[in-house]
């Protein structure tokens, strides 16, 4: 599939009220799998991605490099569209945003997200003014190309936790021309219902993390365009993978053994595998 048809195809599956569940993989081999089950589009997770290199999941863990490359292999990976997550831009300034914009196009992304956070403690999220400079920088970068910007409003993420400023920030990013927007972390379904209703782009919204979790049907009843999972896949893998090994380490068994994957479907999973039920 071309990168444009992948775009046309991604921008398709955004639709109010209607929304699609974009997994999260963390490498090629995650990503091959949740193609084959039959998901529409991927997102790559930086959490996921920094888990998988022994990092934490922390502001400047990982490098634009490193984020990018993991990406590049997941678009190779699969035949989907594929967005990612470009975490804050990687620099304060509105360049350092369309720099990023710019390389992940050259990886063959059809879409990523800006946040809107600075790296530090003290003074967690960017001014308004700069805030939607830097998306403004980001669209401009991307603009007449095949690709779909996410610009995300991190505040609930910091305990600034006031909906208006959210959705002050949110309206501005389509202002200044962002496709689809993202406030991860509102409290409940009421907020989330509340964002879809004051802005005018598609939103996306963030489930398996931490709080409440409401089912595909709540999230379209609320106007939701996309679901995404974040680092949780990941996560439930790790999960896994622990119960195993304790099992092992504290009762000298083995029956872990009976739920993992056989090595026959694995090998078809990387050999662009589709499953039974896909359809």
């Amino acid at each position: 599939m071309q990168k444009r048809e992948k775009y046309e195809k991604f921008k398709a599956l955004h639709r109010a009220g209607a929304p699609f569940v974009i997994p999260n993989p963390w490498d090629a081999g995650t990503a091959r799998i949740l193609g084959g089950l039959g998901f529409g589009a991927l997102a790559t997770t930086s959490a996921g991605y920094a888990f998988a290199a022994g990092k934490r999941d922390s502001e400047g863990a990982l490098t634009r490099d490193e984020i990018l490359n993991n990406a590049r292999a997941i678009v190779e990976a699969s035949d989907l569209p594929v967005s990612a997550d470009l975490e804050d831009g990687f620099g304060a300034a509105p360049e350092a945003c369309a720099k990023s914009i710019r390389l992940a196009m050259e990886c063959g992304l059809v879409g990523g997200s800006i946040e809107d956070t600075t790296g530090h403690k003290d003074r967690p999220i960017h001014g308004f003014e700069q805030a939607v400079e830097r998306v403004a920088a980001a669209v401009e970068a991307a603009r007449d190309k095949p690709f779909l910007l996410t610009a995300r409003a991190e505040g609930y993420l910091f305990g600034q936790d006031d909906l208006n400023e959210t959705i002050r920030r949110l309206q501005a990013f389509s202002d200044v021309g962002a496709d689809v927007l993202y406030a991860p972390n509102l409290p409940d379904i009421a907020a989330i219902r509340t964002v879809c209703a004051e802005v005018d782009k598609p939103v996306n919204v963030v489930m398996g993390l931490s709080g409440s979790l409401y089912s595909v049907a709540e999230l379209g009843e609320a106007g939701v365009a996309r679901i995404s999972v974040g680092g949780s896949f990941a996560r439930a893998a790790l999960g896994a993978m622990i119960r195993a090994a304790r099992e092992v380490m504290g009762q000298g068994t083995f029956s872990y053994a009976h739920e993992a994957v056989p090595d026959s479907e694995v090998r078809l999973m990387m050999s662009g595998w589709k499953a039974e039920t896909r359809g």
